[in-house]
């Protein structure tokens, strides 16, 4: 079986992933694994679009449409999951692999795709199924992180020299091409309504976290005695999520809010946390290792953490989650196959809105 292919780490190697293998390398297990009950009992539900082999989901938008991508025991496919669970394949022309990394409410998609070889495009995928493909000036591998409702992709790009860039793509095609000031390397993770933009940078051993506004201007942060620090999602209040390492041996989770405080969070005993998705809520989703394997959770506004896998999952990736607290990504079953996932919180999703309103 194939393993899980196409993800960032592979065409850009200044990646969190790199500190998520090597602790789940070190350890051999993790005392003790606390399970929080869930008031709202959500249910999970498992998916694969026809004829897949493994699936990875990667976005879910407002009214719980998903994107990402499956292996069909041959080539890689796009797809689309409706809120009722119908799916729609999509392949670039003449693509070897499609990947679809973000989709907004409006159900424009943005991912990327390879013809062959290793160098990848962007792509844009309108709601009525045409598709654009696009690369910065300069660009030998192109891969876009997320689209806001305004249409606007953020994304990464490898120069010539192999060399990672931040670029900013507008809904009518104008790209323009980013670092933050000191960058060896840039890699851009998430986009809010606003077009406020983050990502992270290298500066020699070191790696910060970037704000960058929509004027252009640039905050840097880090988590106090972060060696390395990969913000991975922002919502519309400005709250960025993410993971940092001080000594490469243990990973924790973060929140920061707009006004630049920082509340460092991790599983229940684990020694890898990796927050990955915060919604307008303030609700983050991730997962952590814990006992040997990945486990996903659930983070609340107020800090209460519950943690879920997937009936059989033998390794669960929550990827995001959407105002109403549905949460999709990716577990792994007995055999080490992959297979898309759905966990249900029961929210409205105006009562959530609101409840957003009034928070922030």
């Amino acid at each position: 079986m194939t393993p899980h292919p196409l993800s960032a780490a592979q065409i850009f190697p200044l990646t969190r992933q790199n500190a998520m293998l090597a602790i789940s390398f070190l350890t051999l297990c993790t005392l003790g694994l606390s399970l929080s009950a869930s008031a709202e009992k959500p249910t999970i539900t498992t998916f694969d679009p026809p004829g897949s082999v493994e699936t990875i989901p990667n976005d879910i938008n407002a009214v719980g449409a998903i994107t990402g991508y499956y292996f069909d025991g041959n080539i890689f496919h796009g797809f689309l999951r409706s809120w009722h669970g119908a799916f729609t394949t999509f392949d670039f022309p003449g693509a070897t692999a499609t990947v679809g990394s973000s989709i907004n409410r409006e159900g424009t998609i943005t991912g990327f795709y390879f013809s062959g070889g290793v160098e990848g495009h962007g792509f844009v995928r309108s709601r009525d199924g045409h598709l654009t493909s696009f690369d910065p000036v300069g660009s030998i591998s192109t891969e876009p992180a997320s689209i806001n409702s305004k249409g606007t992709i953020v994304g990464t790009y490898n120069d010539a020299s192999h060399v990672s860039h931040g670029f900013i793509r507008s809904e009518d095609g104008a790209i323009t091409s980013f670092d933050p000031p000191g960058s060896n390397a840039t890699v851009v993770t998430g986009l809010n309504s606003r077009g406020e933009i983050i990502g992270y940078y290298s500066e020699g051993y070191y790696q910060h976290g970037f704000l960058r506004s929509p004027d252009g201007g640039y905050t840097t942060f880090d988590p106090p005695q972060a060696l390395q620090t990969f913000p991975s999602g922002i919502n519309r209040a400005g709250e960025i999520i993410g993971s940092y390492d001080i000594d490469f041996f243990k990973v924790h989770g973060f929140v920061r809010d707009r006004d630049g405080e920082i509340i460092i969070f991790d599983g229940p005993n684990a020694i890898g946390t990796f927050p990955e998705s915060v919604n307008a809520a303030g609700v983050i989703t991730g997962e952590y290792l814990g006992h040997g394997r990945l486990h996903g959770f659930v983070r609340d506004r107020d800090g209460e953490l519950t943690t879920f896998d997937p009936p059989g999952s033998t390794r669960t990736g929550p990827k995001a989650i959407n105002c109403r607290g549905t949460i999709t990504g990716y577990y792994d079953d007995a055999n080490r196959v992959s297979h898309g996932f759905l966990r249900s919180s029961g929210h409205d999703e105006e009562e959530c809105q609101e409840r957003a309103e009034r928070q922030h």
